[in-house]
């Protein structure tokens, strides 16, 4: 028994260390990977939805950043390349479980635009519980119709297409997408429409995508869609805003997506213009909740407020409006315009763009219904981990990124106590990353410089701990006594209390001399516990 319970431990530990291994030739760049960037994809897709199979081709334009022969591509099983074609060259096609190398037959040189066409096939995993548990979803509509859709972030956009599939590199010419489907269908996909051509009772439709995207993001949805065209006027001219509905929902779809321009004008005041003027705004009913496809929003709320219904924040200020439209759509700033480089550091998408829902309240309720919507919100932390999750392996952090990370924004809007400037380091963030990739330093030293604060600690605190501050205070004969605990060493986060004055903080016990327990009301807005000891 001895042995045998030494033997299975042993094959958990081997199996254990496989997977790693593979997450790391996923989630790292690797040498495979470091000597070429992507330009532009583009990518062609021919879907069987009777068998749930595809078929397509990806050309990809790249640059070398120095000399190579072997080219790291991603396409996760049961995903096939099928063959590699390459100028007139020979190629070596290997593959180790979800990834291929192709080895040419002679070094490319650097500060070379190459391109390379990728041919695939096969079933691509079928999502489980999209977008959570994602991948292609097959389903019908209320009239049997097909309706087609995927959903990857996180699992990554090598489950179903051949590509570098590393959120750090992301294609800076764009992609095309083209998709065949049967003429009674319609296909959607991200950026302007271009051109459909039909033959032989198959339409292809072809879009194109002008700006940076990341993998993830590129969207397909197909099924017996109607549209609509609209326009919003914006900080940087006329917005294009066109709809994907299918048809039996057409009325009220119509009436629910007069949120849009609100929204859209309520996140250029705060975020500064939408991130791609030039590729257009659009929502596409899916088949399932919803998900950040790059111009190419993904609904499925059911033309409904809160979500799915509900008020997610328990506050009493999450049911009048669209909690999909204005979650999902918040994140053409954060997430699509400015990208984590490591899904470890994908707090910077969530945090972000789940505060823009308190924006969002602000925008059209109040100040007020907008506090008490983030301290309704902030509830729903677990604080099970940290929220940055580990580095160079595909994995992300804790689900906290969300609520607690919109909750450590606010906190920081606190300190800063101007909500201009605030608004101002909000704008800049999107301005100064604008169509980057970026880490969290980057974000916590752009934080830091703009507001003039101390935030070290705070982030520290925050975003690489589970604990919640613990502000302690007492009563005293010559006033009160107050000092952090559950922090990390020398925190040092200023109180603001309800009346607007702030209090220094120190490692140890400080005093606020002459005061009453009754002058001691800790701002409610700042994400801290406060327990009065004796």
């Amino acid at each position: 028994m001895k042995n045998l319970r030494l033997k299975i431990l042993f094959l958990s530990f081997f199996f254990y260390n496989i997977a790693i291994c593979q997450d790391s030739i996923r989630g790292t760049i690797t040498p495979e990977r470091s000597w070429w960037n992507v330009k532009k994809y583009d990518l062609h897709i021919t879907p069987c939805i009777s068998k749930q199979k595809i078929t397509g081709k990806n050309t990809i334009t790249f640059y070398t950043a120095r000399n190579g022969k072997r080219m790291q591509i991603d396409l996760q099983e049961p995903m096939e390349i099928d063959s590699v074609q390459f100028a007139e060259e020979k190629t070596i096609l290997s593959r180790t479980g979800n990834v291929y190398y192709i080895t040419f037959e002679n070094e490319l040189f650097s500060d070379q635009e190459y391109t390379i066409t990728i041919y695939f096939s096969g079933k691509p995993k079928k999502a489980v519980n999209a977008p959570w548990d994602g991948g292609w979803i097959w389903k019908k509509d209320t009239a049997g119709n097909p309706w087609v859709s995927v959903a990857c972030q996180g699992l990554g956009a090598s489950v179903w297409y051949p590509c570098k599939d590393h959120q750090s590199d992301e294609p800076e010419l764009g992609a095309k997408i083209a998709i065949t489907v049967p003429s009674e269908l319609k296909a959607i996909s991200n950026g302007k429409l271009v051109g459909n051509t039909t033959i032989d009772k198959l339409t292809t439709y072809y879009w194109e995508v002008k700006n940076p995207i990341n993998n993830y993001n590129v969207a397909i949805y197909i099924g017996k869609y109607v549209t609509w065209k609209d326009s919003y006027l914006g900080e940087k001219g006329t917005l294009p805003v066109d709809y994907w509905v299918l048809e039996p929902n057409i009325a009220k779809a119509k009436l629910q997506f007069t949120q849009t321009k609100g929204m859209l004008a309520c996140f250029e005041n705060w975020f500064g213009p939408y991130p791609f003027y030039e590729d257009g705004f659009k929502l596409v009913e899916a088949p399932f909740l919803g998900m950040e496809h790059q111009s190419a929003i993904a609904y499925g709320n059911n033309f409904q407020n809160g979500y799915a219904g509900t008020d997610r924040s328990n506050s009493g200020m999450g049911t009048d409006w669209d909690y999909i439209l204005v979650h999902e759509s918040g994140h053409e700033w954060f997430g699509n315009n400015i990208t984590s480089k490591d899904i470890a550091d994908m707090w910077i998408h969530e945090a972000f763009t789940s505060y823009s829902e308190v924006l969002f309240v602000e925008c059209i309720k109040g100040k007020d219904a907008a506090n008490k919507y983030s301290q309704g919100d902030r509830k729903n932390t677990e604080n099970d981990k940290p929220i940055i999750g580990k580095y160079n392996i595909n994995k992300e952090g804790s689900v906290d990124m969300y609520s607690k990370g919109s909750a450590m924004i606010h906190t920081i809007r606190q300190l800063i106590n101007n909500d201009e400037k605030f608004k101002q380091l909000l704008r800049g963030m999107n301005k100064q990353y604008w169509h980057t990739t970026v880490t969290t330093e980057q974000i916590e030293r752009y934080i830091i410089e703009n507001s003039g604060l101390k935030l070290a600690k705070i982030f520290d605190q925050y975003l690489r701990t589970n604990k919640i501050p613990t502000l302690e205070y007492k009563q005293t004969q010559t006033g009160i006594d107050y000092r952090w605990t559950n922090c990390v060493q020398d925190f040092d986060m200023k109180i603001k209390l309800q009346n607007g004055k702030f209090l220094e903080t120190t490692p140890n016990w400080n005093e606020l001399k002459n005061a009453k327990i009754e002058d001691f009301q800790v701002d409610l807005n700042l994400y801290i516990n406060v327990v009065k000891v004796d």
